[in-house]
């Protein structure tokens, strides 16, 4: 009798699950929880209550080409990325920043109008979350190209459905991004061919993102499911030709 019961209540919880999943509620039945609310949970994108859902995102895709994260290194603001992912191939690290007084950074400037750095320098460039804050953004790719030594691999990430920050970052975001815009823009500099231009993201992932939820609050099957009408993030693997 108890196995009897315990089988059921299996097939119950099992059947609700698959019901919940798969049959949407009737209009004004929605059951919007904690998420009816007009702030969000978090406005800090989530660093509040662990790993944001970008940068989840962002370091399954940096993992996936760490590979690449070698030799003479550029990255932006900081040099996170090159210590967790190359910091075994990575012979010489270099820190570009647009302001003066960062102790981390080692050259200063404007990916617009970078003269003063010279061609053909970096094996690599981290280059995550950036591209949104520079209203030249065809510019600035092209700047990214020429600094890059032939062979040399860009690796870097927009935001599609975002928040925008509200520190003093949100009065320089000027765009938010599609896998088509990406595509065309860095076309335009690098060959078609040397791009490789991928979108992550769910409504579920999505939604959660704009609350402010963590990673650690979805389950991993729910972050990774992958829907093109939802980006959360797109990533750009581009490489110049030797």
């Amino acid at each position: 009798m108890m196995g009897y019961l315990r089988t059921t209540g299996i097939y119950r919880w099992l059947l609700t699950r698959w019901l919940k999943i798969t049959v949407r509620p009737a209009v004004g039945r929605v059951d919007f929880g904690d998420l009816r609310q007009l702030r969000p949970l978090s406005h800090e994108f989530g660093y509040d209550r662990g790993l944001p859902v970008d940068r989840y995102y962002i370091e399954n895709f940096l993992s996936r080409h760490a590979g690449k994260i070698c030799g003479h290194l550029l990255e932006i603001g900081d040099d996170n990325y090159t210590r967790q992912f190359g910091a075994e191939s990575v012979t010489r690290s270099d820190v570009l920043g647009i302001n003066e007084g960062n102790p981390k950074t080692t050259l200063v400037g404007d990916l617009v109008s970078a003269e003063h750095i010279p061609s053909q320098s970096f094996d690599c460039i981290i280059f995550t979350q950036t591209l949104q804050f520079i209203y030249d953004c065809p510019a600035a790719v092209k700047t990214l190209y020429r600094i890059l030594k032939p062979g040399g691999t860009l690796l870097a990430t927009v935001p599609g459905i975002s928040k925008i920050p509200q520190d003093q970052w949100g009065k320089l975001c000027c765009w938010s991004f599609t896998q088509r815009s990406v595509q065309k823009l860095f076309g335009e500099t690098f060959p078609q061919s040397s791009i490789e231009v991928e979108s992550s993201g769910n409504v579920l992932s999505a939604v959660a993102f704009l609350h402010g939820l963590a990673t650690e609050e979805l389950d991993p099957r729910e972050l990774d499911y992958h829907d093109p009408l939802y980006q959360v993030l797109i990533s750009i693997k581009a490489t110049r030709p030797e």
